[in-house]
Order: C-alpha cells, then sequence, then structure tokens
C-alpha cells in the first residue's frame, strides 16, 4: 500500500505490518494472564480505554515498517520523532546518481506571516508564476554543476555539497503504532508546515486500515485534548 506526492515522486509506501488490534488489547490482557483469540466489542472497548486513559504501552508492541520519500527540508522536521523510531537512509556519499528536486507549485509559494515567528501565510506571493520559472532554472544549473564536479573526479561526498534542501531523500523507517499516532498529532496540526502536514495525513490512510479501531481510539484522544 503507497501513497504518492502531487509531483508524483514523493510518498510514503508500507513495506511490512507486525500486528493488529488484537496485539494490542493482548499486550494490555497479559497483565491478567489473559489472552484474546478472537477481537469482540469487549476488546474495542478495552482499546478506547487504554487510549482514553494514556496506557500507551500496549500500543507500542505493534510495528509497522515504511519506505518514505520527501524533501530534506521535511525530513529534517519528520526526523525530530526520535521515541520509538528507527531510520536508514540513502547516503550520498556512496550514492550518485542525479537526485531528484522539490520544485513547487505556484500556489505552494506561500507569503511569510508577519504576525509569526515561522510559518506561512495561505496566500502566495505576488508573480509566483515567475518565481517557480527560477526557481527551476536554478535548481537546474545546480544539478547541472554537481554532475561536473562528479565528472572530474570529486567525490560523492565533497559534491553533495552543492545539493540543496529542496533534494529529495529516501529513507526505511520502522516505528511503533504509538510513535506515529503522536507524530501524526504534531505534525497534523493547523500550525505545522503544509508539505509535512500532507505526510502526516497520509499515515492515516495507510495505517488506519491495519488497526481500525487502535488508530481511531488514539487519534480520537489526540483530537479531544488539542487547544481549541
Amino acid at each position: 500500500m503507497a501513497w504518492k506526492t502531487a509531483d508524483g515522486i514523493g510518498g510514503i509506501e508500507v513495506l511490512e505490518v507486525f500486528g493488529n488490534d488484537l496485539t494490542v488489547v493482548n499486550a494490555a490482557r497479559v497483565s491478567f494472564a489473559k489472552e484474546s483469540t478472537e477481537f469482540t466489542d469487549r476488546d474495542a472497548g478495552l482499546i478506547k480505554y487504554l487510549a482514553k486513559h494514556k496506557h500507551n504501552s500496549p500500543f507500542f508492541h505493534p510495528q509497522i515498517r515504511l519506505r518514505v520519500k520527501m524533501p530534506i527540508f521535511v525530513a529534517r522536521e519528520w526526523f525530530r520523532h526520535t521515541i520509538g523510531f528507527s531510520r536508514n537512509e540513502v547516503s550520498r556519499r556512496y550514492v550518485d546518481t542525479i537526485p531528484e528536486l522539490w520544485i513547487p507549485q505556484p500556489d505552494e509559494l506561500r507569503a511569510r506571516d508577519p504576525k509569526a515567528k515561522q510559518g506561512s501565510k495561505e496566500e502566495p506571493v505576488p508573480a509566483a508564476e515567475s518565481i517557480v520559472a527560477e526557481i527551476r532554472e536554478s535548481s537546474a544549473r545546480t544539478l547541472a554543476q554537481y554532475s561536473s564536479l562528479l565528472e572530474r573526479g570529486v567525490a560523492p561526498e565533497i559534491a553533495r555539497s552543492v545539493l540543496p534542501q529542496g533534494m529529495y531523500t529516501e529513507f526505511i523507517e520502522t516505528a511503533s503504532l504509538a510513535a506515529y499516532a503522536r507524530l501524526w498529532e504534531l505534525r497534523t496540526d493547523p500550525g505545522a508546515q503544509r508539505e509535512i502536514q500532507a505526510y502526516a495525513h497520509a499515515l492515516e490512510v495507510l495505517l488506519k486500515p491495519h488497526f481500525p479501531v487502535a488508530w481511531a481510539a488514539l487519534t480520537a484522544t489526540a483530537t479531544a485534548t488539542a487547544p481549541a
């Protein structure tokens, strides 16, 4: 199962899933030396109780492994989530293929919000189309320079220094259901950057089918406790 960004380059692919809603239930029931073999309405009630009262440890047992491709400026925000996550990223010390770059669409060139230390307004800047053309031209020059450095014998670990933060990076990531629910909560907040919000919303599309009750319970709790 996979999700792609609008440009068709970035995305998230589900590689492996360990566990399901019953995994959460049995992680909790082991405290009483009990185990469920079939998921029932009573088990659903237990999951909702666990999430509501922040009994989080059972939600760490299910694990999900993803392949993620996103621009570096998005990845560096994503990587701030560390608890419960393991990652291995493509290294441009060893890879010297021509990278793919994120080029914003005109409506993605949001204006700076003078009322916020970080962030942007929904309105694009004036002359957005011509600015996008400049970005596209600059990106092409950067890729040409990178290729030229490699052709002249410069080591990939040095040549990569000219590449922009809009370059796509790719990584394998494994994390618990609890960890992804926490990331979802923080990165779908309206104050999060729009580009990372898109990836966070994709988590729900990809993970909810595997954990319909647990995901709904965890995200409902997050929504209920979010500031107005």
